[in-house]
């Protein structure tokens, strides 16, 4: 019995193998299209649902959903959604912006997803995003309030017809002055800075498309300065003096700072800021 079982083991083990060596030979050769005008296979096409539907599922089980029936949080919600979804997912009767038709996979039909997912999923990819799909996460540019907002209004979306919504998008854009008070690149949050919340950050705000980043994937650019051994250089831009207040103040402001840097204002709301300058302290090496 034992030996049987050895052979299966034996056998499933080299299958593996075979099959790492194929998928290799696949990836290094070329042959699997990434081209964004043909779809992936149905196979990886399946897998890939299953994988988004489980992960969702199950980091959102435990999510609190407020009340959402309020008439003010639905407003706010259609505003948000005609500011930032309309122009991807499209609504009743109103066509995705042209862009957003050539992305692969396609975004979803927010109609849809309002039908088939629960609020507190909603909520979690509209806060979290979804990798490899363009979705980005929201919760770097909305505050939480503003994110349930949105999950309040789809909660109503799939009941509109086009002329319905149509009259919606027709309504001058006005939010409350409770959504517009709530902006997150508001700097009154006092948070000391966190350096595991700062890494992703800096993935948030691209920083990885610009400089080369200890550690962090596909940070590998040199557009910018690297930043391995930030911590150590006296100055930062050659303006201000590197501590992680003043590197804040650059994170948020850099134009502002020193007129003419190649440093675009990314938005960094004053938490994101402290955050990434508490993980840049981290970078203490050069390589």
């Amino acid at each position: 019995m034992r030996g049987c079982i050895r052979i299966v083991v034996r056998a499933l083990g080299a299958l593996a193998v075979c099959a790492f060596i194929l998928a290799g030979l696949v990836v290094y050769f070329g042959w699997y299209d990434v081209s964004a005008t043909r779809p992936h296979t149905p196979p990886i096409h399946r897998l890939l649902d299953i994988a988004l539907a489980r992960s969702v599922a199950v980091r959102a089980d435990q999510i609190q959903v407020p009340p959402l029936d309020a008439e003010t949080r639905i407003q706010n919600g259609f505003e948000l959604f005609r500011a930032h979804c309309v122009q991807c997912h499209g609504a009743p009767g109103t066509a995705p912006a042209p862009y957003a038709l050539g992305l692969n996979p396609a975004p979803a039909s927010l109609v849809a997803s309002a039908r088939d997912r629960p609020a507190a999923e909603i909520y979690w990819i509209v806060r979290e995003g979804i990798k490899m799909t363009g979705m980005p996460a929201w919760k770097y540019r909305l505050t939480d309030t503003q994110m349930w907002d949105v999950v309040a209004f789809m909660r109503v979306l799939p009941a509109l017809s086009p002329v319905a919504y149509r009259q919606w998008d027709e309504k001058p854009a006005r939010l409350s002055p409770r959504a517009a008070s709530q902006d997150p690149t508001a700097t009154g949050d006092s948070r000391i800075g966190d350096v595991t919340a700062g890494r992703q950050a800096v993935e948030q705000y691209l920083c990885a498309t610009c400089h080369v980043i200890p550690d962090v994937v596909g940070a590998s650019h040199h557009v910018g300065p690297p930043l391995a051994g930030i911590a150590q250089r006296p100055f930062i831009a050659g303006v201000l003096s590197n501590n992680p207040e003043n590197m804040r103040l650059w994170l948020m402001a850099p134009t502002t700072i020193k007129p003419g840097t190649a440093m675009p204002d990314l938005g960094i709301s004053g938490q994101d800021a402290r955050d990434i300058a508490a993980f840049l302290t981290t970078l203490s090496e050069s390589p």
